[in-house]
């Protein structure tokens, strides 16, 4: 499994870096001549884990800037979440002091135990919840995180809603989509989703936008491209899509947040 993304269900296998035209993306990268991934490839082929993390967070902000400008977009309609699910506090203070605001973590458990402090010590951290969420999870995830990415089912829209009732917060919601319909991954299958978003609605969940994770064996140009779609058609702004192999590619196609761990953290082991 990829160092960025969970097991069954949460986050899929981390692929190359891709050089990808597809018809719904204004500015096609283009390898042999500057583009979005033309001109930050050294971004990419730097052995970035062996470089400063700070070093590691302008490289990455320069490549979403990059991507960014490609599409006609400005860079700050980009939200970087660094994904710091099993890393601990030690490896995560760097980015804070660089700038970084924005963190996800996959599992409540273990943000439990990194982030109330630090959130007490520094304020203004933004706390993503990116992994599947047990729906007897729900109330402790509405009382520590600010975004929760992965909402795929009724079950769940429901605890959220009723933890949200309970305790005054309301932390922003993404629906997670199946995008490549899956077996072995949760998210709501794109035949379903609309079911989802109107029970998400009527439950009153601060719906933010879709979430979702391509198949790892492909491109993922024309999943990003059918996520914004189906954004568009279902009247949500948000789109949280793009790892560390394929965040340049997200960006062109209009992410507004995109979950990089690797690329920030270096490899683990």
């Amino acid at each position: 499994m990829s160092k960025d993304h969970a097991a069954a269900g949460g986050h899929a296998l981390e692929r190359r870096p891709e050089c990808v035209a597809h018809p719904l993306v204004r500015h096609q990268p283009n390898c042999r001549n500057p583009g979005v991934t033309g001109v930050h490839r050294p971004a990419y082929s730097t052995p970035m884990h062996d470089s400063d993390p700070i070093e590691r967070l302008a490289e990455v902000r320069q490549v979403i800037a990059g991507a960014a400008a490609q599409a006609g977009r400005p860079a700050g309609d980009v939200t970087l979440i660094a994904v710091s699910k099993t890393h601990p506090v030690d490896a995560i203070r760097p980015l804070i002091t660089a700038g970084q605001r924005a963190f996800g973590e996959n599992r409540v458990q273990e943000a439990e135990q990194k982030w109330p402090a630090l959130r007490a010590e520094i304020p203004g951290l933004d706390l993503h919840l990116i992994g599947r969420l047990q729906s007897n999870k729900a109330e402790a995830a509405v009382a520590l995180f600010d975004s929760i990415h992965a909402v795929d089912r009724s079950s769940l829209v429901t605890a959220l809603a009723r933890a949200m009732d309970k305790l005054g917060r309301r932390p922003s919601c993404f629906l997670q989509v199946n995008i490549g319909d899956e077996p072995q991954k949760g998210g709501v299958p794109t035949a379903s989703l609309a079911a989802l978003v109107a029970e998400a609605r009527l439950a009153e969940l601060p719906l933010s936008g879709l979430m979702c994770l391509p198949p790892a064996d492909g491109e993922a140009a024309p999943y990003f491209a059918l996520l914004a779609k189906l954004a568009r058609d279902h009247g949500l702004a948000g789109l949280s899509m793009g790892m560390s192999g394929d965040y340049a590619t997200a960006v062109a196609i209009g992410a507004t947040h995109v979950r990089v761990g690797s690329a920030l953290f270096g490899q683990r082991g």
